[in-house]
C-alpha cells in the first residue's frame, strides 16, 4: 500500500509538472495568435479595398471637373494673349513666289 501511495504521488508531481509547462506553452501561443491577429488587421485594412460612398464619388468627379474648368480657362487666356501678340509669319517660299 505505500509503494502504492508512492507511485500516485509521483504520478501527481509528474502530471502537476506537464500541466505547469502545457500552460506556459498556451500562454507564449496566445501571446503570438494575438500578435498574428493584430498585424492581420493591420493588413487587410491596408490591403483590402474598401467602396467609396456615393457622397465621396461625387465629390472627387466635382473637384475633377473643377480643375479641368481651371486649366480650360488658363489655356484659352494664354492662347488669347498669344494670338494678339504674334505677327503673321510666312513661309519661307511662300514670299519669293509672288
Amino acid at each position: 500500500k505505500d509503494q502504492d501511495v508512492k507511485y500516485k504521488t509521483a504520478e501527481v508531481k509528474s502530471l502537476a509538472k506537464a500541466v505547469a509547462d502545457m500552460s506556459s506553452d498556451k500562454e507564449t501561443l496566445s501571446t503570438e495568435l494575438a500578435a498574428v491577429n493584430e498585424y492581420y488587421a493591420k493588413l487587410k485594412d491596408r490591403c483590402i479595398a474598401k467602396p467609396e460612398t456615393y457622397e465621396e464619388r461625387k465629390a472627387r468627379r466635382e473637384a475633377e471637373i473643377n480643375g479641368l474648368k481651371e486649366a480650360l480657362r488658363v489655356l484659352e487666356s494664354e492662347t488669347a494673349f498669344v494670338q494678339r501678340g504674334s505677327k503673321r509669319v510666312h513661309m519661307r517660299g511662300a514670299l519669293e513666289a509672288r
